[in-house]
């Protein structure tokens, strides 16, 4: 199969990748989170096609674009809660799992819950593709399952060339972490996915809102990136803090140079204050000066990683505090706990 890329112009990108989508077909499109691979939600062959193309799990459920609130009371039973929510976070950057009505959506879209994660993506092309193609658009992250996020185009012709027809480029991706997923169909609201809507941002409407990011044993995912290992470079992860990243760099690269690597490749990936004292070395990545340029630049940056065939990865631990949390749950997940 050829993969076409094609360049973002409102006048006339969507017509083949709508067209394409309504005749069961995958396409690749920009958001403002990262790049998703969009399959009609209502055709259970297509959504299946997301998870043969992507190798995903069957038991990880997919999130649903739409955009209108009017396909939301369609596909699930939206409370007045819910529809505040929206008012004030739509489109944008935040899923809401609810209670979705019987019989409307096939199970493998919704992985066989009676929940669905629904979201109204706030970039300009996302949203004229499903205003063309006039359906909810089941969509992960388009890249194969287990590798960093694709925030560019660039990043999902890479996993995705000859599996896709179409990629909507849209250029670089500026939230750069997946939505954060808030549950509102338990009794309990909680945030199961973090992102850059923090709980602090919905304070004013759910005070003291719990995380509840961790799978309990024997529990059921009712958000993507709950149940396996995400966003993982070739090479081992290890995480430090800044003030420590020189002197594990030093004992890292001695201890690989006894293993027999003649030339070893750490790649840093840091802030300002994690790569000080490592002028010297020969791969760094700047994750950025704030915690927003470091969401935005960390999937990018996992995946230099595997272009400069590093044997180790040595990234910043950084405050697991507003942003910070949803930083640091993808950076413990690439480097699986550790």
């Amino acid at each position: 199969m050829e993969t076409r890329v094609i360049d973002y112009f409102p006048e006339h990108y969507t017509g083949d990748a709508a067209r394409l989508l309504a005749g069961g077909q995958l396409v690749a499109f920009p958001t403002e989170t990262v790049y998703g691979l969009g399959a009609n939600a209502l055709n259970a062959e297509a959504v299946r096609q997301i998870y043969l193309t992507k190798g995903r799990p069957a038991d990880n459920p997919l999130i649903v674009h739409i955009y209108a609130e009017e396909q939301a009371e369609q596909l699930a039973e939206v409370g007045p809660l819910a529809r505040r929510i929206m008012q004030d976070f739509w489109p944008g950057p935040l899923t809401l799992v609810l209670p979705a009505r019987p019989g409307i959506l096939p199970a493998v879209t919704t992985g066989g819950l009676n929940t669905v994660g629904l979201r109204m993506p706030a970039h300009p092309a996302a949203l004229q593709l499903l205003r063309e193609s006039k359906l909810p658009v089941a969509a992960p992250s388009a890249n194969l399952s287990g590798r960093p996020s694709p925030t560019e185009a660039e990043h999902v012709f890479h996993d995705l060339q000859g599996k896709i027809p179409l990629i909507i480029n849209g250029g670089e991706c500026l939230a750069g972490l997946e939505s954060t997923v808030l549950d509102l169909a338990s009794p309990v609201p909680a945030i199961l996915r973090p992102g850059v809507i923090t709980a602090a941002d919905l304070a004013d409407l759910l005070p003291g809102l719990a995380e509840q990011t961790r799978l309990p044993g024997g529990g059921i995912a009712k958000a993507p990136g709950m149940k396996y290992r995400h966003y993982a470079p070739k090479a081992k992860v290890l995480l430090c803090p800044p003030e420590q990243i020189f002197t594990t760099y030093q004992q890292c690269y001695q201890q690989l140079l006894n293993e027999g690597k003649s030339q070893p490749r750490i790649a840093v990936l840091a802030s300002m204050q994690g790569l000080t004292g490592l002028a010297a070395a020969e791969h760094c990545f700047l994750l950025g000066e704030n915690l927003a340029q470091v969401a935005q630049n960390l999937f990018a940056a996992l995946r230099w990683t595997d272009e400069i065939q590093a044997d180790l990865v040595l990234a910043e631990r950084f405050p697991e505090q507003g942003l910070g949390i949803a930083i640091m749950n993808r950076l413990n997940k690439a480097a699986a706990e550790q």
